[in-house]
């Protein structure tokens, strides 16, 4: 099972300070950190950015608790860092619009490395739900699919291709793209397929960046992307698990739990509920909780 990568602070590769933050001197709370080379390096920033990126892998260090990503521009550009001394210590690539007719183009440089990879889906492709089964066969395929940590989703591309931004009051699930979140979510993860959610663009609506992770978490998303280090905080409070879900997972892995049961007047059936409840007791592990209630699960009533 892929871990919850939190929020994921996008860092543009000619950031002055990408040495210090790449070995957790600055912002040692992040997480996962992504190592932009794309949509946030203008062309001619290109060649400045790839050294500024050298010379930080060659210098970094391996002693630091986040996943380090880089996020490609192409397959060219791939193959460039791939040459970097110090590339094996990136946890692994952030690969950008991928479709089932581009990704072995990606693939062909990486099936040789460690590195884990986290496809975007951010094309037109992502609304024709046969291209969407098409891209799933390829990453299921032998040797591909244990490299796969999760697939990212490119919300402002999508809303771009409608022609549309995202809306100041609203959350990305009010908007065309709520559905087909949903379908890649339908798609996917029943395969074993994790996904992160989108940026959100704004940083003086708190209360709506709230209210859009909690709907990330309704649809299962593991992570979502942060584009500044004041949202970090504020996305991975909810990844922390609440006393009441951590009770209940506790009680579903019992051992000795019945198959079916009553606890805080809901029903808990062992065999349905055990996936989320072991996604939950790990979530808390990496997360932390709110509090606990207690080392010993407390089975209410009787089973029904």
């Amino acid at each position: 099972m892929a871990k919850s990568l939190g929020a994921s602070l996008y860092v543009p590769a000619n950031h002055k300070s990408l040495a210090a933050i790449a070995n957790g001197d600055k912002l040692p709370q992040a997480r996962s950190l992504i190592f932009c080379l794309e949509d946030s390096i203008a062309d001619r920033e290109l060649s400045w950015s790839l050294f500024n990126l050298s010379v930080v892998l060659a210098n970094m260090r391996v002693d630091v608790a986040a996943d380090r990503f880089v996020r490609v521009r192409n397959p060219d550009v791939l193959a460039r860092v791939l040459a970097m001394p110090g590339v094996d210590k990136l946890t692994g690539f952030v690969l950008p619009k991928i479709t089932r007719h581009n990704f072995d183009s990606y693939w062909r440089l990486l099936r040789h490395t460690e590195h884990l990879v986290m496809p975007t889906i951010e094309t037109a492709e992502a609304f024709d739900d046969a291209e969407m089964q098409g891209l799933r066969m390829a990453l299921e395929a032998p040797g591909v699919r244990h490299r796969i940590l999760a697939l990212r989703v490119g919300g402002n591309d999508l809303l771009a291709l409608l022609g549309l931004r995202r809306p100041r009051g609203m959350t990305i699930y009010r908007t065309p793209l709520g559905p087909v979140i949903a379908r890649l979510v339908t798609t996917f993860r029943p395969y074993g397929f994790m996904l992160t959610a989108p940026v959100f663009e704004y940083l003086d609506l708190p209360e709506l960046l709230d209210q859009e992770v909690n709907e990330d978490l309704a649809h299962g998303m593991i992570g979502k992307t942060a584009i500044h280090p004041t949202q970090i905080g504020a996305i991975e409070q909810h990844f922390k698990v609440t006393p009441h879900d951590l009770a209940v997972a506790r009680a579903i892995l019992d051992a000795s739990a019945p198959a079916v049961f009553r606890m805080h007047d809901a029903m808990q059936e062992v065999a349905t509920h055990r996936a989320w409840a072991e996604r939950t007791v790990e979530q808390s592990r990496l997360f932390g909780s709110h509090g606990e209630l207690g080392h010993k699960p407390f089975l209410e009533g009787e089973p029904s």
